[in-house]
């Protein structure tokens, strides 16, 4: 099935598609100079494009600025400000889910059931389902980085996990895989131009992937600037890219640190919980030797079993739903700071370039290269993709870390709430048990 993308789909930069080349494109024609293109060869710290064109200063120029962004007000509107959220412009719906074990002779894996309904032209059929297995969502994603390096991918769970640790075939770390899958091909499928690239819709609709086919281009591009920029060295990235990359750093520190942290509070609930289930046994136990306390015993028995299951549920929930999500973003830094290295490669070769050129032009004046100009429109474009994938994460991430966040709270309250008054009945019967205890041995002692 031949599919293409739309000629009518809009640039996720600031200047329509058909006036951006593509780094990507196979047939790129060639650009004459402007009239008023201008080189600029000397060593001015100015915060300008390789162009000569004055950055934007739309976003925030320090790193604290732009962590301050990560706001959890109620009265944040900023969510709301992505068209492509929009349930009513929404064409492509995918849904992952129905995983199956799979046992041959050679290996053991298991299938996931991907589900897609469309109504775009270049699908053949409004539905599909079919089943992808792991490997198929990395080829596509290594497609999707390949075809598309001006884009942020949306990251993968991790593929191996510790042996003896973690049973990849359990059903709760088969149920954690299954909804980060679902939630990367739903990305995937939300992008206005991710969700137009023909290796999606190979993926979604083919029955059998062919993954061996253009496997020869694989990194190409990225091979081809290595090759060009390798012996250059970028003068300076511009400053808004420089904060993004500021803001990386320190977001990427400050998850980290929780996510130690929430691996030490579920380390200690677990240490916790076995101690307290010993604990619930020995009143258990002692109900059964003394018929006279057998009932407030009991209560004790019964109070700390219901104390156990609201903790467990309360450790589950950190592990399947918060953990999670903080290891998502953990990998889209890395996504993101791959991104910001390619197009540092691409503005490197770009300067590289234009600097020969101009020494060419001091000595025999001929006149500006072609290439000059289709490298220039490379990191134009490189820059206009990134800016926009950029205000797009940043909006997911304020709603995926604003539902997080007030989610565990919420969580937590219920939890505390059920606890609260149980404590108090295990005081409560504690501390009948003492006095009955107590008024027994009085009573035994006026006897003798």
């Amino acid at each position: 099935m031949s599919v293409g993308a739309p000629r009518g789909l809009a640039s996720s930069g600031q200047k329509p598609i058909a006036e951006i080349l593509h780094p990507l494109s196979a047939a790129e024609e060639p650009l004459s100079p402007g009239p008023d293109v201008t080189v600029n060869v000397g060593g001015d710290k100015e915060a300008v494009l390789t162009n000569g064109t004055p950055v934007e200063t739309s976003s925030p120029t320090s790193a604290s600025s732009l962590f301050n962004r990560l706001q959890l007000d109620d009265d944040l509107e900023a969510d709301a400000r992505d068209p492509y959220a929009s349930m009513e412009t929404r064409d492509l719906f995918v849904t992952v889910d129905d995983p199956k074990k799979h046992v041959s002779t050679m290996e053991t894996y298991i299938t996931y059931r991907v589900s897609t309904k469309t109504t775009r032209i270049e699908f053949d059929l409004p539905e599909y389902s079919v089943r992808r297995r792991y490997q198929d969502f990395d080829w596509l994603r290594i497609k999707l980085e390949d075809s598309q390096p001006t884009h942020l991918i949306p990251p993968l769970p991790e593929k191996f996990v510790m042996k003896g640790v973690v049973d990849r075939f359990s059903e709760e770390f088969v149920e954690t895989r299954m909804k980060a899958l679902d939630k990367f091909l739903k990305r995937v499928a939300d992008h206005p131009v991710l969700s137009f690239n023909p290796h999606l819709n190979a993926f979604l609709s083919a029955k059998d992937l062919n993954k061996r086919q253009g496997l020869a281009l694989l990194t190409k591009v990225g091979e081809s600037v290595k090759h060009v920029a390798g012996g250059y060295k970028l003068r300076a990235r511009p400053a808004e890219f420089c904060a993004m990359g500021e803001y990386l750093d320190t977001f990427s520190q400050k998850l980290g640190t929780i996510d130690r942290i929430a691996q030490r509070i579920i380390k200690e609930q677990s240490e916790y919980l076995t101690e307290l289930r010993e604990y619930g046994t020995v009143y258990s136990s002692w109900a059964g030797s003394e018929e006279e306390l057998r009932r407030p015993l009991e209560g004790v028995a019964g109070c700390v079993t219901t104390c156990c299951s609201s903790l467990e549920e309360q450790s589950e929930n950190m592990s399947q739903d918060f953990l999670p999500v903080l290891r998502e973003y953990i990998l889209y830094i890395e996504s993101m700071k791959n991104v910001l290295r390619k197009r540092d490669q691409s503005q490197a070769e770009y300067e590289g370039r234009l600097e020969a050129a101009v020494l060419r032009k001091q000595e025999d004046r001929t006149p500006m290269p072609v290439e000059v100009e289709k490298c220039q429109d490379k990191v134009e474009c490189f820059n206009a993709d990134l800016k926009a994938d950029w205000e797009r994460w940043q909006s997911n991430k304020r709603q995926d870390f604003k539902q997080l966040l007030t989610g565990m709270a919420d969580k937590n309250i219920n939890y505390y709430e059920k606890v609260r008054w149980l404590l108090c009945v295990i005081t409560l019967h504690a501390a009948k048990t003492w006095a009955l205890n107590i008024f027994g041995k009085i009573l035994l002692s006026c006897d003798h």
